[in-house]
């Protein structure tokens, strides 16, 4: 793990090694230069500018990868500092949904077992992060077009926005 203030990107993390008491916290943005900001309830996607008051993501890893499916990336919880919430996946009508719910990451973390609804593979490609969801595999954070909520889609790296721009902070 770096030093306080230096920028960490999800390769060079040391995901799971020790316990942790606070999660990693930074910015995303994908591809198009959107950040994430907070509109009641839901994540939307804005340009990048001074006024886009972009929501601090934090992020945990799974304290137990053993348990899930091996290869496909480091398990992490990924949510936001303020309100603290955390992002879900859950089957809305037969198809995966991405929500936001008021839940602490550290009871997450610390949870006796992999809490799958919550959790995220999280693979780095160079400086492109994507996040497939443990509860629906091939599903993954998307999103779409400026003030357009995130979600989940299966047609990664087509008509939407897969790949994300991750930078933490120890």
């Amino acid at each position: 793990m770096s030093g306080a203030g230096q920028q960490i990107h999800g390769g060079d993390v040391g995901w799971g090694s020790g316990a942790m008491s606070e999660p990693y916290v930074g910015k995303l943005s994908d591809l198009d230069q959107q950040v994430w900001i907070l509109q009641g309830q839901t994540l939307v996607t804005v340009p990048r500018s001074s006024n886009a008051a972009a929501v601090t993501i934090t992020v945990m890893p799974c304290k137990y990868p053993e348990a899930l499916e091996q290869g496909k990336g480091v398990p992490i919880y990924l949510g936001i500092q303020n309100p603290k919430m955390c992002l879900f996946c859950e089957d809305t009508g037969g198809q995966p949904t991405l929500q936001l719910k008021e839940q602490e990451i550290l009871d997450l973390y610390n949870h006796t077992e992999p809490v799958k609804p919550f959790l995220f593979y999280h693979m780095q490609t160079g400086r492109t992060s994507t996040f497939e969801s443990v509860a629906f595999p091939g599903w993954f954070i998307a999103s779409f077009k400026k003030g357009q909520p995130i979600f989940l889609t299966s047609n990664q790296g087509k008509l939407y926005n897969t790949a994300f721009n991750l930078d933490l902070k120890a």
